[in-house]
């Protein structure tokens, strides 16, 4: 078989950073990578692992638990979620590559907390395949940076990467991203509107995906709420629930026009998507490709780049908001590392938040 360019993790070199590690990939600024081009074998790889099970696969026998057990622990731990993150530091709507990107960026800061909502049971929006539903993902450079920086192995070109499979990306940076203390995925949750105060965005109106796609079946089944000092919309293109934040600040004449975006041009597509991702409104920041349903920019198509440094730079953005050191004036890498003291909303404990 021919050999073919690939990339390698080399942990020996260089050690995994810690989640709070302020280095970042954004801006063009290198990390150091733990990546070095190799070429491929037609050797068999020998696998390092144990031949046997530190348990028993012939008697093998679970813990007694009560079914009412299962029912608090799961309830518990989501109700104290929805009271700690009613009143929160930033909301991203929209858990596609742009948004888990954006939320991975801003998260570094362990002072922000960040809750996601996505109206899908499984994040990630198409960011689990390429192109027509095939396997591969291509990131054009030099946004495979930011790859390096998650540790997601490649093959190499001279432009651009390309990763085996889409679903390594989406689940890596989903894996990292989670296991944050300052971070809440609420999935299979809808964002039905927005809260404005005084010409600003203050938060999200919420409900029940199910439930947002069933108004016209039942009666009135009124929603939640979710403040927050920012917004950053990343609901992706138009469709049955793309394009809904800048769709709402039309409808609500805060905007002037939604155009759409324009057809296929990837060269042009993704520097545009990184160009005019920016605050649009006092209080909303709009990301990844919502950006060019508002600016009519072209569609990429299958090169995802763009969302991940999008992403990226709305997280900035936002830091820079909220007051905090970012990469747009020059004062993230500068940033020293502050332990909060941090309410979890899994926390073993049965103790209860002042609403």
């Amino acid at each position: 078989m021919a050999a073919m360019a690939t990339t390698l993790t080399s942990l020996a070199s260089s050690p995994k950073p810690s989640f709070l590690d302020h280095k970042s990939s954004f801006h063009g600024t290198p990390i150091a990578s733990r990546f070095t081009p190799i070429k491929s074998s037609s050797q068999n790889s020998t696998i390092s692992m144990s031949l046997t099970p530190p348990y028993d696969l012939q008697s093998f026998k679970f813990q007694p638990i009560k079914e009412s057990s299962v029912a608090r622990e799961m309830t518990r731990r989501y109700m104290m979620d929805m009271i700690t993150y009613a009143d929160t530091d930033v909301i991203i709507v929209g858990a596609g590559s742009a948004g888990l990107s954006c939320a991975y960026e801003i998260s570094k800061n362990p002072n922000i907390s960040v809750a996601i909502i996505e109206q899908s049971v499984s994040p990630g929006g198409g960011a689990w395949l390429g192109g027509q539903l095939f396997s591969a993902m291509v990131v054009r450079k030099p946004a495979h940076r930011f790859l390096d920086e998650l540790g997601i192995q490649y093959d190499e070109q001279e432009d651009y990467v390309v990763i085996k499979h889409a679903a390594l990306f989406t689940s890596t940076i989903m894996s990292k991203l989670l296991a944050r203390p300052n971070v809440k995925l609420f999935n299979a949750v809808a964002a039905e509107d927005l809260i404005v105060k005084g010409n600003r965005v203050a938060g999200v109106v919420t409900n029940w995906a199910l439930v947002s796609m069933n108004h016209d079946t039942q009666s009135c089944m009124d929603p939640n709420v979710m403040e927050a000092k920012i917004v950053v919309s990343s609901c992706g293109h138009d469709g049955p629930f793309g394009a809904t934040g800048v769709k709402r600040l039309k409808s609500i004449g805060m905007i002037d026009s939604v155009p759409g975006m324009k057809a296929l041009d990837m060269n042009t597509a993704e520097d545009a998507i990184v160009r005019l991702t920016r605050e649009i409104v006092p209080g909303m920041i709009v990301t990844g490709m919502e950006v060019a349903e508002i600016d009519g920019a072209p569609r990429m198509g299958p090169t995802f780049g763009a969302m991940m440094i999008s992403g990226q730079k709305a997280a900035h953005l936002a830091l820079k908001a909220l007051g905090q050191p970012n990469a747009i004036d020059g004062t993230f890498s500068e940033a020293g590392k502050v332990e909060p003291e941090f309410v979890l909303a899994a926390a073993e404990t049965e103790g209860t938040v002042d609403a």
